[in-house]
């Protein structure tokens, strides 16, 4: 399962057309840089609503109203439940979840922040979801600050860390969205700032380039051709000479 919102967005990603340039090499120094300090390869992108204007985009959480999950949806969801399990026996549907685990071995989280920033890291989708929590709490701005993660819709805030990403449905990718978990004054002076720390903001929108590989070319495999057929020889006929004629035949 995708978690995704109802509002399309837009990610801005700068990237860099010449792989041997030295904006290139710099760029996978932080990677590098941040990747050997934190143990992940992490992404910053620019989250752009395209649907809003920017009068309109507001980092206060929407009311609990607007993720409000009607007995429409309770009964739509309940009834693809069961037609999934109808007819399926019980080691079927464990043979079928493990040939499904074994195929889907990573799981892509992005974090997306109040100030329209998100941050992608890979997961392995055995992991625990206490692995992401564990992550922010060193490159966030103000681990201080307690904050939580929900996913929507319908808004839901996610409490056990002690499954995995597969688990949880976040396979092979997820969105989830990063809130401070504090009343709203005190909320209102805490993003202020960025919500990352600078270094990770750093990597804002930087993406490299892989060097092309040149294909190897290899020696033209020799032709061969099987022999024509060659009709067997034939004997040579003695020119001029007649056929004898028998002694009893009598003209």
């Amino acid at each position: 399962m995708i978690v995704a919102d109802s509002s399309p967005v837009l990610l801005k990603r700068r990237r860099l057309t010449t792989p041997d340039s030295m904006e290139a090499q710099e760029a996978k120094a932080k990677f590098d840089a941040v990747k050997e300090r934190f143990g992940r390869d992490l992404r910053v992108f620019e989250t752009s609503l395209v649907s809003a204007s920017p009068t309109q985009v507001s980092n206060d959480d929407e009311s609990d109203e607007f993720y409000e999950f009607t007995a429409e949806d309770y009964y739509r969801i309940l009834g693809t439940k069961k037609q999934d399990k109808q007819l399926k026996t019980r080691k079927l549907r464990e043979a079928e979840e493990a040939a499904r685990r074994s195929k889907i071995t990573k799981a892509i989280i992005r974090v997306r922040f109040p100030d329209n920033h998100t941050l992608e890291v890979p997961f392995q989708s055995s992991e625990k979801l206490q692995s992401l929590f564990d992550l922010l709490m060193k490159v966030v701005a103000h681990p201080e600050i307690p904050f939580y993660l929900y996913t929507t819709p319908p808004k839901k805030q996610i409490k056990d860390l002690s499954v995995d990403f597969y688990s949880a449905g976040f396979i092979p990718g997820a969105i989830v969205y990063f809130a401070y978990n504090l009343p709203k004054a005190d909320d209102a002076a805490a993003v202020s700032g960025p919500y990352l720390q600078e270094e990770i903001m750093a990597l804002k929108g930087l993406d490299i380039v892989p060097e092309p590989v040149e294909p190897a070319h290899s020696a033209p495999e020799p032709v061969t051709t099987a022999p024509a057929a060659t009709a067997p020889p034939q004997e040579p006929k003695s020119a001029g000479k007649k056929p004898a004629k028998p002694k009893w035949l009598k003209l």
